[in-house]
């Protein structure tokens, strides 16, 4: 088995590391939510050696991950684990999550029980970075966007980019508050709330 590649991964990296090592200086332990490949999780863990970066995802994609993960041979990276956002979540409380390009992909009812997962993982002051295209006040940034949306709904009736007033009022009833959010290439956004 060859390591998978997703470009989508590859292509915004910097920019999203250039947000991460300030955010995250002080965190020790990160859980990633949708690792996809591994590809950010070795990335941002050899730029931010001080923290742990625990990866999770679905069954299928624990081996490709552990297959990045192995290969990069670091020691702030453990084994990815198995995580099913509507079933149980871990014990272990972390400082912060992160997943990227996975809000537009879940049904509505997945990002509820993300929303509601993390409120059970998360400390206290512990922020949550979501990476990804979203609308802003049902507003596309871009028509690269609209049309994107378009498409997805086309595949997918569930799916589609998701807004952030939306997002916010979600994450408000599961004990997140909105805190800041940063502009990607590509039209893409980093958005972030904290766990009160």
């Amino acid at each position: 088995m060859k390591k998978p590649f997703a470009a989508a991964a590859d292509e915004n990296k910097e920019a999203i590391a250039a947000v991460l090592l300030t955010e995250l200086a002080n965190a020790n332990h990160i859980i990633e939510i949708g690792s996809g490949t591994g590809q950010h999780a070795v990335h941002f863990s050899k730029l931010l050696p001080h923290l742990t970066w625990h990866c999770s995802d679905q069954s299928s994609h624990i081996a490709g991950i552990q297959l990045w993960l192995e290969s990069a041979g670091l020691n702030n990276t453990p084994p990815a684990f198995v995580l099913d956002i509507s079933q149980d979540w871990p014990k272990q409380i972390y400082d912060a999550a992160y997943a990227a390009n996975i809000a537009h992909i879940m049904h509505w009812p997945e990002i509820e029980d993300l929303f509601a997962g993390l409120s059970t993982i998360l400390g206290h002051g512990a922020y949550f970075y979501l990476y990804g295209p979203f609308s802003f006040d049902t507003k596309f940034s871009s028509q690269s966007n609209q049309a994107f949306d378009q498409f997805l709904r086309q595949q997918d009736p569930h799916s589609g980019l998701r807004d952030k007033n939306e997002l916010d009022q979600l994450a408000l009833k599961h004990g997140l508050i909105a805190a800041a959010s940063w502009a990607m290439p590509t039209n893409n956004h980093i958005l972030s709330w904290q766990k009160t």
